[in-house]
Protein backbone atom coordinates (compact mmCIF):
# COMPACT_ATOMS: atom_id res chain seq x y z
CA UNK A 1 0.00 0.00 0.00
CA UNK A 2 1.12 3.54 -0.75
CA UNK A 3 1.79 5.77 2.24
CA UNK A 4 -0.20 8.94 2.84
CA UNK A 5 2.83 10.99 1.79
CA UNK A 6 3.14 9.03 -1.46
CA UNK A 7 -0.55 9.55 -2.22
CA UNK A 8 -0.25 13.26 -1.50
CA UNK A 9 2.67 13.42 -3.93
CA UNK A 10 0.58 11.70 -6.60
CA UNK A 11 -2.09 14.38 -6.15
CA UNK A 12 0.47 17.19 -6.28
CA UNK A 13 2.01 15.75 -9.46
CA UNK A 14 -1.40 15.39 -11.08
CA UNK A 15 -2.26 19.01 -10.34
CA UNK A 16 1.07 20.21 -11.75
CA UNK A 17 0.34 18.38 -15.00
CA UNK A 18 -3.02 20.07 -15.56
CA UNK A 19 -3.44 21.57 -19.02
CA UNK A 20 -3.86 25.09 -17.62
CA UNK A 21 -2.77 27.47 -20.35
CA UNK A 22 -0.97 30.78 -19.96
CA UNK A 23 -3.25 32.93 -22.05
CA UNK A 24 -5.20 34.87 -21.01
CA UNK A 25 -3.00 35.30 -17.96
CA UNK A 26 -5.77 37.15 -16.11
CA UNK A 27 -7.82 33.94 -16.16
CA UNK A 28 -5.18 31.29 -15.49
CA UNK A 29 -2.79 32.99 -13.04
CA UNK A 30 -5.42 33.01 -10.28
CA UNK A 31 -6.09 29.31 -10.92
CA UNK A 32 -2.40 28.46 -10.62
CA UNK A 33 -2.16 30.68 -7.53
CA UNK A 34 -5.04 28.79 -5.95
CA UNK A 35 -3.88 25.28 -6.77
CA UNK A 36 -0.23 25.83 -5.84
CA UNK A 37 -1.10 26.68 -2.23
CA UNK A 38 -0.69 23.06 -1.24
CA UNK A 39 -2.13 21.88 2.05
CA UNK A 40 -3.02 18.33 2.91
CA UNK A 41 -5.33 17.90 -0.11
CA UNK A 42 -7.74 16.18 2.24
CA UNK A 43 -10.60 15.42 -0.14
CA UNK A 44 -8.60 13.85 -2.98
CA UNK A 45 -6.53 12.06 -0.37
CA UNK A 46 -9.69 10.50 1.04
CA UNK A 47 -10.62 9.29 -2.44
CA UNK A 48 -7.24 7.63 -3.00
CA UNK A 49 -7.13 6.10 0.48
CA UNK A 50 -10.66 4.76 0.07
CA UNK A 51 -9.74 3.08 -3.21
CA UNK A 52 -6.66 1.54 -1.61
CA UNK A 53 -8.56 0.37 1.48
CA UNK A 54 -11.10 -1.43 -0.70
CA UNK A 55 -8.36 -3.21 -2.63
CA UNK A 56 -8.15 -0.99 -5.70
CA UNK A 57 -5.33 0.83 -7.42
CA UNK A 58 -5.26 4.51 -6.36
CA UNK A 59 -3.68 5.49 -9.69
CA UNK A 60 -7.04 4.69 -11.30
CA UNK A 61 -8.67 7.21 -8.95
CA UNK A 62 -6.26 10.06 -9.70
CA UNK A 63 -8.45 11.71 -12.38
CA UNK A 64 -11.46 11.76 -10.04
CA UNK A 65 -9.34 12.84 -7.08
CA UNK A 66 -7.90 15.68 -9.12
CA UNK A 67 -11.42 16.70 -10.15
CA UNK A 68 -12.50 16.72 -6.51
CA UNK A 69 -9.59 18.98 -5.50
CA UNK A 70 -10.20 21.42 -8.34
CA UNK A 71 -13.93 21.55 -7.58
CA UNK A 72 -13.24 22.15 -3.88
CA UNK A 73 -10.92 25.03 -4.67
CA UNK A 74 -13.45 26.48 -7.10
CA UNK A 75 -15.99 26.67 -4.27
CA UNK A 76 -13.42 28.45 -2.07
CA UNK A 77 -12.89 31.20 -4.65
CA UNK A 78 -16.60 31.97 -4.65
CA UNK A 79 -17.07 31.44 -0.90
CA UNK A 80 -14.37 34.00 -0.18
CA UNK A 81 -16.24 36.58 -2.25
CA UNK A 82 -19.51 35.84 -0.47
CA UNK A 83 -17.85 35.91 2.96
CA UNK A 84 -15.58 38.87 2.10
CA UNK A 85 -12.70 36.82 3.51
CA UNK A 86 -9.29 38.51 3.14
CA UNK A 87 -7.17 35.42 3.85
CA UNK A 88 -7.16 31.80 2.74
CA UNK A 89 -4.43 29.46 4.01
CA UNK A 90 -2.48 32.47 5.20
CA UNK A 91 -2.45 34.22 1.81
CA UNK A 92 -4.61 36.85 0.17
CA UNK A 93 -7.77 35.44 -1.34
CA UNK A 94 -8.10 35.64 -5.11
CA UNK A 95 -10.72 38.38 -5.11
CA UNK A 96 -8.49 40.46 -2.81
CA UNK A 97 -5.29 39.88 -4.82
CA UNK A 98 -7.02 40.46 -8.17
CA UNK A 99 -10.70 41.45 -8.10
CA UNK A 100 -14.18 39.99 -7.75
CA UNK A 101 -14.79 39.53 -11.48
CA UNK A 102 -11.52 37.62 -11.88
CA UNK A 103 -12.33 35.36 -8.93
CA UNK A 104 -15.76 34.56 -10.38
CA UNK A 105 -14.47 33.80 -13.87
CA UNK A 106 -11.43 31.81 -12.72
CA UNK A 107 -13.70 29.83 -10.40
CA UNK A 108 -16.10 29.08 -13.25
CA UNK A 109 -13.18 27.83 -15.34
CA UNK A 110 -12.03 25.57 -12.52
CA UNK A 111 -15.52 24.05 -12.36
CA UNK A 112 -15.27 23.17 -16.06
CA UNK A 113 -11.70 21.81 -15.68
CA UNK A 114 -12.89 19.60 -12.81
CA UNK A 115 -15.46 17.85 -14.99
CA UNK A 116 -12.85 17.46 -17.71
CA UNK A 117 -10.57 15.65 -15.28
CA UNK A 118 -13.38 13.42 -14.00
CA UNK A 119 -14.12 12.42 -17.60
CA UNK A 120 -10.68 10.75 -17.74
CA UNK A 121 -11.92 8.05 -15.34
CA UNK A 122 -12.69 4.44 -16.36
CA UNK A 123 -15.46 4.75 -19.01
CA UNK A 124 -17.34 1.82 -17.47
CA UNK A 125 -17.51 3.58 -14.10
CA UNK A 126 -17.89 7.12 -15.39
CA UNK A 127 -21.73 7.29 -15.45
CA UNK A 128 -21.92 6.36 -11.76
CA UNK A 129 -19.09 8.72 -10.87
CA UNK A 130 -20.74 11.57 -12.77
CA UNK A 131 -23.98 10.95 -10.91
CA UNK A 132 -22.29 11.20 -7.51
CA UNK A 133 -20.11 14.16 -8.50
CA UNK A 134 -22.96 16.17 -10.02
CA UNK A 135 -25.33 15.48 -7.11
CA UNK A 136 -22.61 16.57 -4.70
CA UNK A 137 -21.88 19.77 -6.64
CA UNK A 138 -25.56 20.71 -6.47
CA UNK A 139 -25.75 19.91 -2.76
CA UNK A 140 -22.70 22.07 -2.01
CA UNK A 141 -24.46 24.99 -3.74
CA UNK A 142 -27.63 24.27 -1.76
CA UNK A 143 -25.60 24.41 1.43
CA UNK A 144 -24.05 27.72 0.41
CA UNK A 145 -27.49 29.19 -0.25
CA UNK A 146 -28.75 28.05 3.15
CA UNK A 147 -25.67 29.69 4.65
CA UNK A 148 -26.54 32.97 2.92
CA UNK A 149 -30.21 32.70 3.91
CA UNK A 150 -29.36 32.08 7.56
CA UNK A 151 -27.47 35.38 7.81
CA UNK A 152 -30.73 37.28 7.37
CA UNK A 153 -33.00 34.88 9.26
CA UNK A 154 -34.02 35.07 12.91
CA UNK A 155 -35.39 31.52 12.89
CA UNK A 156 -32.32 29.37 12.36
CA UNK A 157 -32.41 26.13 14.35
CA UNK A 158 -29.47 24.00 15.36
CA UNK A 159 -30.98 21.17 13.28
CA UNK A 160 -31.18 23.49 10.27
CA UNK A 161 -27.60 24.59 10.78
CA UNK A 162 -26.33 21.01 10.96
CA UNK A 163 -28.12 20.24 7.69
CA UNK A 164 -26.53 23.30 6.11
CA UNK A 165 -22.98 22.25 7.02
CA UNK A 166 -23.79 18.69 5.97
CA UNK A 167 -24.52 20.02 2.49
CA UNK A 168 -21.90 22.74 2.29
CA UNK A 169 -18.99 20.74 3.70
CA UNK A 170 -19.69 17.13 4.67
CA UNK A 171 -21.14 15.75 1.43
CA UNK A 172 -17.96 16.49 -0.52
CA UNK A 173 -15.85 14.58 2.01
CA UNK A 174 -18.40 11.77 1.89
CA UNK A 175 -18.51 11.73 -1.91
CA UNK A 176 -14.71 11.60 -2.07
CA UNK A 177 -14.73 8.40 -0.05
CA UNK A 178 -17.63 6.93 -2.01
CA UNK A 179 -16.01 7.71 -5.36
CA UNK A 180 -12.82 6.03 -4.20
CA UNK A 181 -14.74 2.95 -3.13
CA UNK A 182 -16.71 2.85 -6.40
CA UNK A 183 -13.52 2.92 -8.47
CA UNK A 184 -12.15 0.07 -6.36
CA UNK A 185 -15.27 -1.95 -7.26
CA UNK A 186 -16.70 -2.06 -3.72
CA UNK A 187 -20.31 -3.30 -3.38
CA UNK A 188 -23.02 -0.63 -3.29
CA UNK A 189 -23.79 -1.10 0.40
CA UNK A 190 -20.12 -0.69 1.28
CA UNK A 191 -19.98 2.50 -0.78
CA UNK A 192 -22.96 3.82 1.17
CA UNK A 193 -21.42 2.97 4.54
CA UNK A 194 -18.17 4.71 3.69
CA UNK A 195 -20.22 7.69 2.47
CA UNK A 196 -21.97 7.94 5.85
CA UNK A 197 -18.60 7.69 7.58
CA UNK A 198 -17.45 10.70 5.58
CA UNK A 199 -20.68 12.60 6.11
CA UNK A 200 -20.57 12.35 9.91
CA UNK A 201 -16.84 12.99 9.94
CA UNK A 202 -17.43 16.04 7.75
CA UNK A 203 -20.01 17.48 10.14
CA UNK A 204 -17.56 17.04 13.01
CA UNK A 205 -14.83 18.63 10.91
CA UNK A 206 -16.95 21.71 10.11
CA UNK A 207 -18.04 22.15 13.70
CA UNK A 208 -14.40 22.16 14.69
CA UNK A 209 -13.73 24.65 11.90
CA UNK A 210 -16.37 26.91 13.46
CA UNK A 211 -14.71 26.52 16.84
CA UNK A 212 -11.30 27.37 15.38
CA UNK A 213 -12.75 30.42 13.64
CA UNK A 214 -13.77 31.77 17.04
CA UNK A 215 -11.01 30.52 19.32
CA UNK A 216 -8.18 29.42 17.01
CA UNK A 217 -4.69 30.77 16.52
CA UNK A 218 -4.66 32.72 13.25
CA UNK A 219 -1.02 31.85 12.65
CA UNK A 220 -1.75 28.12 12.96
CA UNK A 221 -5.17 28.12 11.35
CA UNK A 222 -4.22 30.19 8.28
CA UNK A 223 -7.46 32.17 8.32
CA UNK A 224 -8.42 35.38 10.06
CA UNK A 225 -10.14 34.38 13.30
CA UNK A 226 -13.47 35.90 14.24
CA UNK A 227 -14.55 36.04 10.61
CA UNK A 228 -17.83 34.22 11.29
CA UNK A 229 -18.65 36.66 14.08
CA UNK A 230 -17.86 39.71 11.95
CA UNK A 231 -20.06 38.28 9.16
CA UNK A 232 -22.91 37.53 11.63
CA UNK A 233 -22.85 33.86 10.71
CA UNK A 234 -25.22 31.87 12.88
CA UNK A 235 -22.90 28.99 13.60
CA UNK A 236 -23.52 26.26 16.14
CA UNK A 237 -21.61 28.37 18.65
CA UNK A 238 -23.98 31.29 18.22
CA UNK A 239 -27.13 29.17 18.19
CA UNK A 240 -26.11 27.30 21.32
CA UNK A 241 -25.26 30.57 23.06
CA UNK A 242 -28.74 31.86 22.20
CA UNK A 243 -30.14 28.80 24.00
CA UNK A 244 -27.85 29.11 27.02
CA UNK A 245 -27.36 32.84 27.59
CA UNK A 246 -29.09 34.75 30.35
CA UNK A 247 -31.44 37.61 29.44
CA UNK A 248 -28.75 40.32 29.50
CA UNK A 249 -26.20 38.38 27.45
CA UNK A 250 -28.94 37.19 25.08
CA UNK A 251 -30.03 40.76 24.32
CA UNK A 252 -26.41 41.84 23.88
CA UNK A 253 -25.62 38.93 21.58
CA UNK A 254 -28.62 39.63 19.38
CA UNK A 255 -27.69 43.30 19.19
CA UNK A 256 -24.11 42.50 18.25
CA UNK A 257 -25.27 40.16 15.48
CA UNK A 258 -27.76 42.75 14.24
CA UNK A 259 -25.12 45.31 13.30
CA UNK A 260 -22.12 45.57 11.01
CA UNK A 261 -20.91 49.10 11.76
CA UNK A 262 -19.03 48.37 14.98
CA UNK A 263 -15.28 48.05 15.25
CA UNK A 264 -14.73 44.42 14.30
CA UNK A 265 -12.19 43.74 17.03
CA UNK A 266 -14.52 45.03 19.73
CA UNK A 267 -17.42 43.01 18.37
CA UNK A 268 -15.43 39.77 18.25
CA UNK A 269 -14.15 40.33 21.79
CA UNK A 270 -17.62 40.96 23.19
CA UNK A 271 -19.13 37.92 21.46
CA UNK A 272 -16.29 35.68 22.66
CA UNK A 273 -16.91 36.84 26.22
CA UNK A 274 -20.51 35.66 25.95
CA UNK A 275 -19.48 32.38 24.32
CA UNK A 276 -17.00 31.78 27.14
CA UNK A 277 -19.55 32.59 29.83
CA UNK A 278 -21.91 30.04 28.28
CA UNK A 279 -19.25 27.31 28.10
CA UNK A 280 -19.63 27.15 24.32
CA UNK A 281 -16.19 25.67 23.63
CA UNK A 282 -16.89 22.65 25.85
CA UNK A 283 -20.44 22.20 24.50
CA UNK A 284 -19.21 22.32 20.91
CA UNK A 285 -16.42 19.86 21.68
CA UNK A 286 -19.08 17.45 22.97
CA UNK A 287 -21.12 17.64 19.74
CA UNK A 288 -17.97 17.21 17.66
CA UNK A 289 -17.22 14.04 19.61
CA UNK A 290 -20.79 12.75 19.06
CA UNK A 291 -20.50 13.06 15.28
CA UNK A 292 -17.00 11.58 15.32
CA UNK A 293 -18.36 8.57 17.23
CA UNK A 294 -21.15 8.17 14.64
CA UNK A 295 -18.51 8.21 11.91
CA UNK A 296 -16.57 5.47 13.69
CA UNK A 297 -19.73 3.36 13.93
CA UNK A 298 -20.24 3.77 10.17
CA UNK A 299 -16.64 2.76 9.46
CA UNK A 300 -16.85 -0.23 11.78
CA UNK A 301 -19.99 -1.31 9.92
CA UNK A 302 -18.00 -1.89 6.74
CA UNK A 303 -16.31 -5.16 5.86
CA UNK A 304 -12.86 -3.53 5.93
CA UNK A 305 -10.25 -5.33 7.99
CA UNK A 306 -8.63 -3.53 10.90
CA UNK A 307 -5.48 -3.16 8.83
CA UNK A 308 -7.35 -1.59 5.92
CA UNK A 309 -9.25 0.77 8.24
CA UNK A 310 -6.03 2.08 9.79
CA UNK A 311 -5.26 4.79 7.16
CA UNK A 312 -8.83 6.12 7.44
CA UNK A 313 -8.67 6.12 11.23
CA UNK A 314 -5.36 7.94 11.18
CA UNK A 315 -6.64 10.57 8.78
CA UNK A 316 -9.88 11.02 10.72
CA UNK A 317 -7.95 11.48 13.94
CA UNK A 318 -5.75 14.10 12.31
CA UNK A 319 -8.78 16.02 11.07
CA UNK A 320 -10.19 16.26 14.57
CA UNK A 321 -6.97 17.25 16.33
CA UNK A 322 -5.98 20.50 14.68
CA UNK A 323 -4.28 23.05 16.90
CA UNK A 324 -6.01 25.95 18.59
Amino acid sequence: MFSTEELQQKIADSLKQLPVYNDPAGLYQPISYTLEQGGKRLRPLLALISTQCFGGNPDQTLPAATAIEIFHNFTLLHDDIIDQAPLRRGRETVYKKWNINTAILSGDTMFAIAFGELAKSDPDKLPGLMKVFTKTAIEVCEGQQYDIDFEESDNVSIEGYINMIRLKTAVLLAASLKIGAMIAGAPEDECEKIYLFGENLGIAFQLQDDLLDAFGDEGVFGKKTGGDIVANKKTYLYLKAIECAGPEDLAKLQTLYGTRDQKNGDKVMEVLKIFTACGIRSLTDGVIRDYYDKAMQNLNGTSLSEENKTPLLKLAGGMLHRNF
